[in-house]
């Protein structure tokens, strides 16, 4: 018994210190960036248009890079969750046991990949095609969208894979029983079953997305003006904050902070609907 007890505060101290450790990260990040948040004013920090810390008075409008953010999480969305939902199915519902045994690692594979690597590629190959063949300088948001939903794929498909096979074998006997086929049963009994845990990897993809900082420095311009297209270049609150945090003091190192509190809240707000909308599914 005391050797269980032990063992359970030990394991209880380790959960605290996660729990502590992010914690501090929050408080930190919040101490540092609210206060130029209620000194310019909430509405003008978020929604205005100019970002220029060098005039005089400084000014720190985010409303591009969140536009920005929200322009190629939106695009890397577009292109990944079907490849990824589509996969998932695959593998999970049609594909032969020795195929899925290599494709799955395979695409596993993807997440541990450096973004720097992509970004790289991104650069080299995607940037030059798009200006080559479809217009614009070739650093776009579109750029950043097909670099991020190549990078989004292992968290969907893994995420989707495992809520597919966790829907209870009976209902796919039930649906063989009454003569539906393969695909009607996916379509009508599968993926509604598992509907929330698919939402759930589509939410936990897209919080992926918006904290990319690496490869979407790499290939979207990094211009902070609102994105008008595809083609047009973007730059994102992440991209933002490591551009200009190593020469940043004073009311410029607040404003970059406040951004990380922006981009903090964003990302805590997805994650917390991604678990409200698994709980929901389980209790369905």
């Amino acid at each position: 018994m005391k050797q269980d007890s032990a063992i359970r505060l030990i394991l209880l101290g380790l959960a605290m210190s996660s729990v502590a450790a992010l914690a501090v990260i929050t408080l930190f990040i919040f101490r540092e960036g609210l206060p130029i948040i209620f000194r310019q004013g909430p509405g003008s920090f978020l929604f205005g248009s100019d970002w220029d810390p060098g005039a005089e008075p400084a000014a720190f409008g985010i409303f591009a890079m969140i536009a920005g953010t929200f322009a190629v999480t939106g695009g890397a969305l577009l292109l990944g969750v079907p490849v990824g939902l589509g996969s998932a199915i695959f593998l999970s519902e049609f594909a032969p046991r020795k195929v899925a045994t290599i494709l799955k690692p395979a695409l596993e594979l993807l997440a541990g990949i450096p973004s720097v690597v992509f970004g790289y590629i991104g650069m080299l190959v995607l940037s030059p095609f798009i200006r080559d063949h479809i217009g614009g300088s070739g650093a776009s948001v579109l750029a950043g969208s097909a670099i991020l939903g190549i990078m989004i794929l292992p968290t969907i498909i893994s995420i989707s894979m495992d809520t597919l096979r966790s829907v209870p074998r009976s209902y796919r006997e039930g649906s063989f029983a009454l003569g539906a086929t393969g695909w009607q049963t996916t379509w009508k009994v599968t993926l509604p079953a598992a509907r929330s845990g698919l939402v759930a990897a589509v939410i936990l993809g897209m919080g992926r997305a918006v904290g990319e900082t690496m490869a979407v420095i790499m290939v979207t311009g990094n211009t902070a003006l609102v994105p008008k297209s595809p083609l047009s270049p973007a730059r994102t609150l992440t991209a933002n904050i490591a551009m200009q945090l190593n020469a940043a003091v004073g009311e410029h190192r607040e404003a970059l902070f406040a951004c990380g509190v922006v981009l903090f809240v964003i990302i805590m707000v997805l994650n917390t609907f991604a678990n409200w909308v698994a709980k929901l599914g389980k209790r369905a």
